[in-house]
Order: C-alpha cells, then sequence, then structure tokens
C-alpha cells in the first residue's frame, strides 16, 4: 500500500482524464512448473468514469481467457509460462473521470445486494469492531456513516508495513495501525453491523505531491437507500472524486484483489511494482 496520499480536500470539478501506468514483476528464486494468476487490473466504464484505452502486456506469462466475473469485474486468466523465472504484467491506458461526491448510483449485477450484509474472513466483527460501531453518533445513513469513517480513521492511524493482505478488520483495529486496506476492512465490517451493505474497492488514486506511487490504493463502499452505492476513502477523510479510478469491487479484498492465484516449484518471488497516476487534458 502507498504511504498516505497528499490531496486537497474534495471540490467539483469538470471532468478530467488520469493516464495510467502500472508494471507488476515477479522475480521467482526458481524455474517455474506451473503457474495460474487471476487479475483484476482493467477498470470498468462505470457512472463517474469512462475508459478511453486499456492496454495489457504480458513477458513471462500467456493470457487463457478473459471473462467478467460474478462482481462484474473484468477479469483475466494468466498461466505462467513453465520455466520461466519472471513474470512482467504491465497495464496502461486513460480514464475519464467526474467528480460525483462518491456516489456511484443503484445497485448492478448478478450479486444480491444481502450478499454484502455477510460477514467474510477478512470483516468477521469482534468485540472492538462491535464496539467502534455502536459508538457511531446516531444519524440519517449517510451522516452516520460519514462519521463511521472518521471513528475509523481515529482509532486506526496510516502507518505501512505493520500488516499485510491476511489481517483482519478486527486485528488492524487492535493493533491501532494500518494501511488504507485495513481502514476500508474495518469500514465495512462496522457498517454491516449498522445494517447497510458495504463492500470493498481498489483502484488508483492521483496524488497531488506525486506521479510515481508504491501501489494502488483501496477505498469501502456503502449502500445507502436512495442514493446507491456511496464510496468513503477512510484513509483521507473524503468521498472519491474525479481523482480516483475504480477497478474491482468485491464482500473483501480478497474478491477485489489486483493479483492472485498460485505458483507452484518457483521458491520465493521478489516482487517490484513500478505506478504512474497523471492527468490529461480533456479532449473538448
Amino acid at each position: 500500500m502507498p504511504s498516505p496520499p497528499t490531496i486537497a480536500s474534495s471540490s467539483k470539478v469538470p471532468p478530467v482524464r488520469l493516464s495510467i501506468s502500472h508494471t507488476t514483476r515477479y522475480d521467482y528464486a526458481a524455474p517455474v512448473s506451473h503457474g495460474l494468476l487471476r487479475l483484476r487490473k482493467k477498470p470498468k466504464s462505470t457512472h463517474g468514469q469512462r475508459v478511453i484505452a486499456w492496454d495489457m502486456a504480458l513477458s513471462g506469462g500467456v493470457v487463457e481467457a478473459a471473462h467478467d466475473d460474478h462482481n462484474g469485474n473484468a477479469t483475466v486468466l494468466v498461466s505462467i509460462e513453465p520455466g520461466a523465472s519472471a513474470l512482467s504484467i504491465t497495464c496502461s491506458g486513460v480514464v475519464e473521470t467526474s467528480d460525483t461526491a462518491g456516489v456511484v448510483g443503484p445497485h448492478a449485477g448478478m450479486v444480491p445486494l444481502w450478499c454484502f450484509t455477510r460477514p467474510t474472513a477478512l470483516t468477521r466483527p469482534g468485540p472492538r469492531v462491535r464496539a467502534l460501531a455502536a459508538g457511531v453518533p446516531a444519524g440519517d445513513r449517510l451522516e452516520a456513516l460519514h462519521g463511521l469513517s472518521r471513528q475509523v480513521l481515529g482509532a486506526v492511524r496510516y502507518e505501512i508495513g505493520q500488516t499485510d493482505a491476511a489481517t483482519t478488520a478486527e486485528d488492524a483495529l487492535a493493533a491501532g495501525h494500518g494501511v488504507c486496506q485495513d481502514h476500508a476492512h474495518i469500514f465495512i465490517a462496522a457498517a454491516r453491523l449498522m445494517g447497510m451493505p458495504a463492500r470493498y474497492v481498489s483502484g488508483y488514486l492521483m496524488m497531488d505531491d506525486r506521479i510515481d506511487q508504491e501501489a494502488g490504493h483501496a477505498w469501502a463502499e456503502a449502500h445507502v437507500e436512495g442514493l446507491g452505492w456511496v464510496g468513503f476513502d477512510v484513509s483521507n477523510g473524503i468521498s472519491p472524486d474525479a481523482r480516483y479510478v475504480r477497478v474491482a469491487t468485491g464482500c473483501d479484498y480478497a474478491e477485489a484483489a489486483p493479483v492472485a492465484g498460485l505458483v507452484a516449484g518457483a521458491g520465493e518471488a521478489a516482487l517490484q511494482v513500478r505506478l504512474a497516476v497523471a492527468l490529461q487534458l480533456s479532449e473538448q
């Protein structure tokens, strides 16, 4: 996860175009005997964003199939070439985005809304999450969710290197530190306790103080009656605006992870990531 993004407060702006270049490289300690990965790296054209162009290039791997998964995420299955000692995945493209104050709109897709009210392994609430949810000030649902976002950020400071992809919401809250993934999981777990469907979002964020980044970003969405899905970036204390690109959604990180799969015979893998997100002028 990246260091805390430096961004200004959200404000209404015309549509913008964001240029994204993202390379993920795995160097394996031994030649791969078998490997199959599931990639969720292509953004969706949804309310507030439109994919203008998107390409993916592989070195050391072959595309076996492509489909939209049960959450509507563009998914590519990639096999690693037998004997390969490295795999490189480079995605690049341009996405036009608008500021919708975080509102994505009505629920759609094959997964019923109630699925986003059930706990998962990463979002199962324990006593700390339950206490956090119970302490959210009363109000209408949207106000309560903004209050929850503030409570999570106040309870868990942003600190890299202390958690990983397997850290649960309860464990991150107990530790008192984490990254955007942890903030999202805690928010999701508590929102579900409050009776609201919630889901995880993986994507990109254009920062104000840099182009090159360490990794992608993550935030949460909750379903509010009358508005539909609404985004909450707990780590930055705002709702997503035109600087954000949604890539994949799911009940938790496991369902929206950019890369997942199995690799056999390769030993340890060294990971290198190069990510750049920059502003382009929109066509008039």
